[in-house]
Formats: C-alpha cells, sequence, structure tokens
C-alpha cells in the first residue's frame, strides 16, 4: 500500500442520500417534490434523479426544497456485443436522448466528465466480462428494488472482480425507487457522503473520490488511518469484518447478541484492495469503498 493513498477524511459532517431513484419524468409513480417530502422526512440530505433516458437539470439548491437534488439518468440497451446493460450516470448532460447508442450515450457522459455505474448486474444478468469492458467508475454492489422483484439485490461478486482489474472501482447501495405498487421499496439501500459544506458540488466532489460509504442500515461515525492501521468508529453492530483480496480478511463478532462500536486492523502491504463491512443484528450491512486509492486513478479527470 505503500504508493497508495488513504481515500477517506471525516472531519465534516456525513450526508444521507440515495443515487438511484425514478419520478413521474419517467417510470416513476411520484414527481421530485413528493419523492422529496418523502425522502427528506426518512432523514435524507440528498437525491439523485436518475429518470430511465432523461437527463435531469434540477437546478441544484433551489429554495423550499426539503433537500438537495442533484443531477442524473439512467441509460439502458446493448452494447456493441450484446450485452444487456443498465447504467447509472451522474452529472448535468447535454445532448443525450434515449435513442443513442448505449456506447454513444457512455461516451458522451465520459465527455461530460460524468461518472457511470454498473446498475444491478446480478438482475440484468451481467457477467463478469461484461462488468469489466467498460471502465466503469463503480458498481450497485446492492439495490433494493432488486431485492423485491426477484431476490437478485447483491452484485458483490461483479464488485470484487471488478476490484481485481480496477482497484479504485466503487461500490454503491441504492435503493433505485420507483415509488410505485408494483415497485414499493425505498429507504432500503443508500450511501453517506462527507463533506465539509452543504452543497450539491461538495456532494459530487465526495462521490467522485469515494469519500462516503454505504448502507442498508448500519452507520459508520468515522474511518481513520493510524500507522498503518484502519481505525473505524459505528453505530452498535454485530460485527466489523475487513474485506481483503480473494479469501483474505480479518474480523470480529458475536453471536451471543455483544455489540460493538469501534475496531482496529492492521493492512497488510500486500492486500492490492481493502474495504470494511459491518452488519447489525437484523443482518444489515454497510460497506466503506475500497480504502486506498491506487497509482493508477479510477477518476475520469485523471486518465
Amino acid at each position: 500500500m505503500s504508493a497508495s493513498r488513504f481515500r477517506y477524511d471525516t472531519s465534516g459532517q456525513w450526508l444521507k442520500g440515495n443515487v438511484h431513484l425514478h419520478t413521474t419524468r419517467s417510470d416513476g409513480g411520484r414527481t421530485p417534490e413528493q419523492a422529496a417530502v418523502m425522502y427528506a422526512a426518512a432523514g435524507h440530505d440528498f437525491l439523485v434523479c436518475t429518470d430511465h433516458g432523461i437527463a435531469s437539470n434540477v437546478g441544484g439548491e433551489q429554495a423550499g426544497r426539503p433537500l438537495i437534488w442533484l443531477d442524473g439518468i439512467e441509460l439502458d440497451g446493448t452494447d456493441d456485443r450484446g450485452a444487456f446493460y443498465h447504467v447509472i450516470a451522474l452529472g448535468r448532460f447535454r445532448d443525450l436522448s434515449p435513442d443513442m447508442e448505449l456506447t454513444d450515450a457512455m461516451a458522451a457522459v465520459r465527455d461530460q466528465n460524468g461518472l457511470l455505474f454498473l446498475a444491478h448486474p446480478h438482475w440484468c444478468g451481467n457477467t463478469m466480462d461484461d462488468a469489466l469492458r467498460h471502465r466503469f467508475d463503480g458498481v450497485e454492489a446492492y439495490n433494493h428494488v432488486c431485492r423485491w422483484l426477484n431476490g437478485k439485490s447483491d452484485s458483490f461478486a461483479h464488485w470484487d472482480r471488478m476490484l481485481e482489474e480496477r482497484p479504485n472501482t466503487l461500490g454503491l447501495a441504492v435503493d433505485d425507487a420507483h415509488l410505485k405498487p408494483q415497485h414499493p421499496g425505498w429507504n432500503g439501500g443508500w450511501i453517506v457522503v462527507n463533506v465539509q459544506q452543504r452543497t450539491s458540488a461538495a456532494i459530487y466532489d465526495a462521490i467522485r473520490h469515494g469519500n462516503f460509504y454505504s448502507s442498508c442500515g448500519p452507520e459508520f461515525h468515522d474511518i481513520e488511518l493510524r500507522r498503518g492501521h484502519v481505525a473505524v468508529r459505528t453505530s452498535p453492530v454485530s460485527f466489523i469484518r475487513l474485506v481483503g483480496p480473494r479469501t483474505h480478511g480479518a474480523r470480529i463478532g458475536s453471536f451471543q447478541g455483544e455489540t460493538y462500536t469501534e475496531a482496529e486492523f492492521a493492512i497488510p502491504d500486500e492486500w492490492a484492495t481493502v474495504r470494511v463491512e459491518i452488519e447489525d443484528r437484523y443482518c444489515r450491512r454497510a460497506w466503506t469503498n475500497p480504502l486506498f486509492i491506487q497509482p493508477t486513478p479510477l477518476l475520469p479527470q485523471d486518465r
């Protein structure tokens, strides 16, 4: 890890948000205004509007809104090899249309400095080769609505394979909320960014650099590097795990009801990638991104 840089700065404030959401502008059941009221009441600080084929223009922070809206879009289609994808793009985009070829739309997102996240690859049936092909910035490790639809909500295996090739790949938890009877799930997967200012620009920057954790319930309070050890403080949880490559890892935990709120683990130098995962008594998990940014950067502006 000597050539890498620790990813996390948790000296600011934590802000909770959902980065995959559909409204009545595409196939969602609530207007943006209605969705904002629901999510603000559930403790969210920001939302990303990712309607199908429609690039949003939410205007950042506007007077009277109960939370911060950020822009995005969901792309879908097949690539030049016939593989079917759903892709979440974060950012404000011009000249995207629903009839664009998927690869052209992703190229347009890249040209406009957007971020591309592979959406629910387990649900889409994406292979590991599919996940590696387009240099995604990250992947939905957990998608809440896919759990409702057919149980194919977890894509941690895709994420771990992507990390082997691109060790800076980010791993999200999202709702993919549609807020209608056919897709009732919401507030089941989110990210929590750490920012110095409560602004859309700060939130975008935290997402871009991976200064966030993902959660289905538990909370990280601090994530620090201390003399080659990662130290975390958390909400009360049953297990705290250091997740290394392949079979490697470390852990503390209890099956007898004991809870933990802090842990410290040594980071072996030979591990190419490592993250921390916590699990509460209800088997709900939260996880960090890879703790270290590797010398070959993932971020589009560094390529």
